[in-house]
């Protein structure tokens, strides 16, 4: 008989009345709060207007939860438009499936028309939010708990994780225990935001290199966490479609660290370039110069 040593909620949803208050939604909405709080008292510490964050990510938000499904939609379509699939479903966020790529994407886009909007630099933007953002996808993992969903292989390990039968694999009906890999993202995304926010002061990193090393940085730990899935997901060349994503988007963000560092080095200066003036600080020192170039990339 195997024992559970992390249970699974009974229920990811309570009723207030007719209403369903759905514990995802509530993870994903906390993970937010928390973004927006932590750039906002970043991009208020490099000199910037209180409360711009928040008016930006009500742009950004939108689009990445559209984009988020999407991404879902198009990479699991079996589900909606398959032989027993139900499309009305692609639209039902609440019941879970967001991808991060798609969300990251057109998120951007959002974030982008909202830093336009607002006459603010978008990589400085995105470089007050880099760590929050890592922090709100360690909350939001936690809505998957409560879906009792993209859990890992069967497991005996202490710390496996219990799935009600009706939440099992077709195939392992009788096996009750397998790999929290909600657990392993959301505590590897906390070690992203510790990260991204130690380098970001050490090396001075600037004009998008922050928000760059902690895409680099996340994509390591969900490489991993994908290997360990068992969700059905495409596969090229033995190695799931989000495996792939990861390997790509990994190689695109460390080539953007070295080819900033080299022509943007140093933190950009937020007033000056509010005024439009331009520029970004100096490097501490040649040793500082040369970890940006080239340590800061090598982080993932």
């Amino acid at each position: 008989m195997d024992f559970a040593y992390l249970p699974s909620p009974s229920t990811g949803v309570l009723h207030l009345g007719p209403v369903p208050l759905r514990a995802y939604a509530f993870c994903i909405i906390l993970g937010v709060f928390v973004a927006v709080w932590l750039g906002n008292r970043r991009w208020v510490a490099r000199g910037g207007e209180q409360g711009v964050i928040a008016d930006v990510t009500l742009w950004a938000v939108p689009f990445g939860i559209a984009g988020g499904r999407m991404y879902h939609v198009i990479t699991s379509p079996d589900a909606y438009f398959g032989e027993r699939g139900e499309p009305i479903r692609a639209l039902y966020v609440w019941e879970g499936g967001l991808g991060i790529w798609g969300a990251i994407a057109l998120g951007g886009v959002g974030a982008w028309l909202g830093c336009r909007r607002h006459r603010i630099p978008f990589p400085a933007y995105a470089d007050a939010v880099a760590p929050g953002i890592a922090l709100a996808q360690a909350i939001g993992r936690w809505g998957n708990w409560f879906n009792q969903e993209l859990y890992g292989r069967p497991t005996t390990l202490p710390w496996g994780l219990e799935i009600d039968r009706a939440h099992r694999p077709s195939a392992l009906p009788d096996v009750a225990t397998y790999h929290p890999t909600f657990l392993y993202e959301s505590l590897w995304d906390i070690g992203v935001a510790v990260l991204v926010l130690w380098a970001a002061h050490r090396f001075a990193l600037g004009h998008g290199r922050t928000f760059a090393l902690y895409v680099a940085a996340y994509t390591v730990g969900r490489f991993w966490t994908e290997y360990l899935r068992i969700d059905e997901s495409h596969a090229f060349l033995g190695l799931r479609l989000n495996g792939w994503t990861s390997v790509v988007v990994f190689a695109g963000a460390v080539a953007f660290l070295v080819a900033t560092a080299r022509r943007h080095p140093g933190r950009d200066d937020v007033p000056r370039l509010l005024k439009g003036e331009g520029g970004s600080e100096p490097a501490r020192d040649v040793a500082v110069a040369v970890a940006v170039k080239t340590g800061a990339g090598g982080e993932r």
